[in-house]
């Protein structure tokens, strides 16, 4: 998520008026294998600042595209771009009703780790056929602390055999900012693991300020409409990608209809 003036993004940037979750100067294209930005470009994600992590390539500010992730051959239609709406990918976590399983490494602070458990009581709170379940170690999807780099927070999208992405990276240095924000950051990234892609992808100037459209250009990953949700702009949806330091998003009445449609 990006901060102008006072916005972030999920993955972030940090100069003297602007955070965003991930950095806006990044390696420069011909640094990214040609084959790899063929790649990303296949699974419909933006090829625009792609920066490589050490898990794979990171893409739209905050979403991990493994090796194997990029090697997936989609087939799905072509699909059409549309308004700011509530949107998924192709891949869902799938054998429901089901528990998943939430853990973290290093040691966190108090705030991120209270941010946590807030995040999985909102989603338990819907009912859905996903319940979430903190442990000590080894969860499905496990939150990493990680220091440095360039971005708050990032996760990848479910496996194509119906996993959650298994892990979420959280940056040390953003882990005691205010306990709606860091809430809002670790419910974002677990919905991205669970299979939602951001609510204004295809114009994330929307919440961000700048930029455009992240990218769904044929098959890949997909950016499938929700029905239900609103085809007009929808300025409080938790799955936003940009964000500022101050706000708390819990779901509101489309994200809540997004979610009981999918789980």
């Amino acid at each position: 998520m990006k901060f102008i003036a006072s916005t972030f993004v999920f993955i972030a940037i940090l100069s003297l008026t602007m955070i965003s979750c991930k950095k806006e100067v990044s390696e420069a294209p011909d640094q990214i294998p040609d084959e790899i930005v063929a790649k990303i470009k296949n699974l419909g994600f933006s090829t625009q600042n792609i920066q490589k992590d050490e898990n794979g390539y990171l893409v739209e500010g905050d979403i991990l595209l493994t090796d194997e992730y990029l090697d997936q051959q989609p087939s799905s239609p072509r699909l059409i771009i549309a308004q700011e709406e509530q949107y998924r990918t192709f891949n869902l976590v799938t054998g429901l009703p089901r528990t998943i399983t939430v853990s973290h490494s290093g040691n966190i602070s108090s705030t991120l780790n209270n941010a946590i458990n807030s995040a999985i009581s909102r989603y338990n709170a819907e009912n859905l056929q996903l319940n979430f379940v903190r442990v000590s170690s080894g969860g499905d999807i496990n939150i990493r602390l990680i220091n440095g780099g360039s971005y708050i927070a990032s996760a990848g999208f479910p496996t194509s055999s119906g996993d959650p992405y298994h892990e979420v990276k959280y940056n040390r240095q953003y882990q005691n900012y205010s306990s709606g924000f860091v809430t809002t950051v670790i419910a974002h990234e677990l919905g991205h693991c669970i299979g939602f892609r951001h609510t204004d992808y295809m114009n994330r100037s929307f919440s961000c300020g700048t930029g455009g459209n992240e990218g769904q250009e044929t098959t890949g990953v997909g950016a499938v409409h929700i029905p239900g949700t609103p085809t007009g702009p929808d300025p409080n949806s938790w799955m936003l990608a940009c964000l500022s330091a101050s706000t708390n998003r819990p779901f509101n009445s489309n994200d809540k209809t997004a979610l009981n449609y999918l789980y």
